[in-house]
């Protein structure tokens, strides 16, 4: 697959919007697209590593105990069963490349 990623950015007025570039059996990858003051509460995944990449904006990031603002270029990586999270405080959008594997929907 080869694709921009900027064509695949939805942006929900109610909710953070997802939008699936690849999905297998080992993996996933989604462009997450936050408005201001839109966000992904604080959650862990059991056996599955996230990873979120700043691709635009800049959000605040909960990992473990700690909360950090992170901008374009930024990479956060929650291991198994770490509390991690995000949220973007605004006054921009946030835009993330996010992969988890291995993928839980499979």
């Amino acid at each position: 697959m080869i694709t921009d990623v900027r064509q695949h950015y939805r942006f929900d007025g109610e909710k953070f919007a997802r939008s699936n570039l690849v999905e297998t059996g080992q993996l996933f990858a989604d462009v997450y697209c936050f408005e201001a003051g839109q966000s992904q509460p604080p959650h862990t995944h059991d056996g599955a590593t996230k990873i979120y990449y700043v691709i635009e904006g800049t959000g605040l990031f909960t990992l473990g105990p700690d909360e950090r603002h992170v901008s374009a270029g930024g990479f956060v990586c929650a291991g198994p069963g770490q509390v991690h999270g995000v949220s973007n405080p605004g006054p921009g959008r946030l835009v993330t490349l996010t992969v988890m594997a291995p993928n839980p929907n499979k």
